[in-house]
Order: C-alpha cells, then structure tokens, then sequence
C-alpha cells in the first residue's frame, strides 16, 4: 500500500510520515508513506493507493480529487486537530479505511 501525503515541503510533515511508518511496522503492515508536494504527486499517481492532504493544502482538494479519481484514489484531507497533534496511528487508520 503506498499512502502520499500531500503538504508544502514542511518539517511536520516529515515527522507525521516517521510516526505512521512506526505504527505501520509494529502492525507488520507493508506501507511506503511519502510526503510530497503537489506538483510532485502527478508523479505517484500511477503508484499511490490513497492521497491525504495535510489541512494546509485543503485549497488543492478539488484539484487533487481530480487528478486522482479516474484511478480510483482516494483522497481526502486530514483534520487539523489529528495533523496538529501527529498523531500517525490515527491518519493511517484513516488511510486504511479509504482504501476498502
């Protein structure tokens, strides 16, 4: 499964992408989590299994949602109050429940 988080090249994102990681291997999940800009995700497309924006990017939303549903990705944007407290086990909950 391959999870792309879409930010503005920013530190926290760095950090949220380390967390899910943890919790993606405690859980012996097989996940890539990258975090990318917008103009970098048309890149992952072809790749990506479910993009989540940070609520910075929310503006892109319809933008990215476009890019993405003719390959059936789902995309949606990660609240600010889970993004603020990084919390990695949330958001990747969230990404696996998108993509059944």
């Amino acid at each position: 499964m391959k999870i792309v988080l879409i930010c503005f090249a920013g530190m926290s994102t760095s950090m949220l992408v380390n967390r899910m990681q943890k919790v993606a291997a405690k859980r012996n999940l097989d996940a890539e989590i990258v975090a990318l800009s917008t103009s970098d995700m048309y890149e992952e497309l072809d790749s990506a299994d479910v993009i989540l924006l940070g609520p910075q990017a929310r503006y892109v939303l319809d933008e990215v949602r476009e890019a993405a549903s003719p390959k059936g990705i789902p995309v949606e944007v990660i609240d600010s109050q889970t993004y603020g407290s990084m919390n990695g086990e949330a958001i990747l909950d969230m990404a696996l429940k998108l993509t059944k």
